[in-house]
C-alpha cells in the first residue's frame, strides 16, 4: 500500500491530499528515507512524520484494506512516539493561554455593536435630563 493511502487510512491525516503535501513537503520518512507518496508500505516499516508541531513515529503492523474506524487502528499501527512530546504540547498550549486569554484582543463585530449601543444608552439618559 501506498504511504499516502496508509497515513489517510489509520486516519493521521483527514485527506489523501494533505498526506502528498507533507511528502512533497519532505515531512515523511519510512526507515531513515524520505518518501514520495508513491512509496510503497509494508509491516515492520518505521514510518516518522512531522504533525501539528509533534514528530510521531509509528510501527506498521498490517496493511489494511481500506480506511478503518477510529478504534480498529491500533491493528494495523504500533505508536512509538515518546510520551514527552505530547506532554510538551500540553505545555505550549498552557503557555500560550498564559500570554493571551482567549477573548482578548480585538473585538468582533457583535462586541462592537453592543459597545455602540451601551454608548448610545448613556447619551439617551443624557439627553432627557
Amino acid at each position: 500500500m501506498r504511504i499516502d493511502k496508509f497515513l489517510w487510512c489509520v486516519r493521521y491525516y483527514k485527506t489523501r491530499n494533505l498526506v502528498t503535501e507533507a511528502c512533497k513537503k519532505n515531512h515523511i520518512t519510512v526507515n531513515g528515507l524520505v518518501a514520495k507518496p508513491s512509496k510503497e508500505v509494508f509491516p515492520t516499516d518505521k514510518i516518522t512524520f512531522r504533525k501539528d508541531q509533534i514528530t510521531q513515529i509509528i510501527v506498521v503492523l498490517e496493511v489494511p484494506p481500506n480506511r478503518v474506524a477510529a478504534k480498529l487502528v491500533d491493528i494495523y499501527r504500533k505508536n512509538e512516539t515518546p510520551p514527552e512530546v505530547f506532554q510538551h504540547l500540553e505545555l505550549l498550549k498552557l503557555s500560550k493561554e498564559h500570554y493571551r486569554k482567549t477573548g482578548d484582543g480585538r473585538p468582533t463585530k457583535k462586541d462592537r455593536r453592543d459597545l455602540e449601543d451601551f454608548g448610545n444608552e448613556t447619551n439617551d439618559d443624557n439627553e432627557t435630563e
